[in-house]
């Protein structure tokens, strides 16, 4: 579907509510069984959609495998401070970063964002990873992969390739972060 309201670009819904429900739990599934089930895993999302989505995940996990708890191994890693591109972002002030209390020390890290581009934030996160203590590996879950790569980077779990130009905008709307009964992926751009 393709919408154009005056004054924005056109956009198209890739992705709907079911859409994202049903990647999320092929990713929750997928982290599973890549780790052997749940032990000493931790999902570290992304402000601003990326934590959400890694408590999306976290729950999946724990209906998959009820011995685990969703909040004991979701935590949130803000990257704002590590990020190369500071100078031509618009201003946002860092949010809190929060780790299980378990820590990451000796963990399998999944990190968890909602697009994966040219690569810079999760760069960022890795950076920020330093700081923190020191996992014995690391992981990317992404909901949309839309290519155009910058740096090395490449994502183990992902909810949808999905080609893009690089004039054309992906935009996540989350019902936790974008009000309620909002989830979707669009496409903004030239359709």
């Amino acid at each position: 579907m393709t919408n154009v309201n005056e004054g924005q670009h056109p956009q198209r819904v890739v992705l709907n509510q079911a859409d994202i429900d049903r990647a999320l739990t092929r990713i929750a599934h997928e982290i599973l069984e890549a780790n052997k089930g749940p032990k000493d895993l931790v999902l570290l999302g992304i402000p601003r959609r990326g934590y959400p989505l890694a408590q999306r995940l976290a729950a999946r996990i724990a209906a998959a495998d009820p011995s685990v708890d969703p909040e004991a191994i979701t935590g949130q890693l803000d990257v704002t401070m590590f990020r190369d591109d500071l100078a031509r972002q618009p201003t946002r002030p860092p949010l809190p970063t929060q780790l299980p209390q378990s820590g990451i020390d000796g963990k399998v890290v999944v990190l968890v964002d909602d697009v994966l581009y040219s690569g810079r934030t999760i760069r960022a996160a890795l950076d920020a990873l330093v700081d923190l203590g020191r996992p014995r590996a690391v992981r990317l879950a992404v909901l949309v992969d839309r290519g155009h790569r910058e740096l090395p980077i490449r994502a183990d779990h992902v909810g949808k390739n999905l080609p893009t130009s690089s004039e054309e905008k992906v935009r996540v709307h989350l019902e936790e972060v974008d009000g309620p009964s909002n989830n979707e992926v669009v496409i903004e751009g030239s359709l």
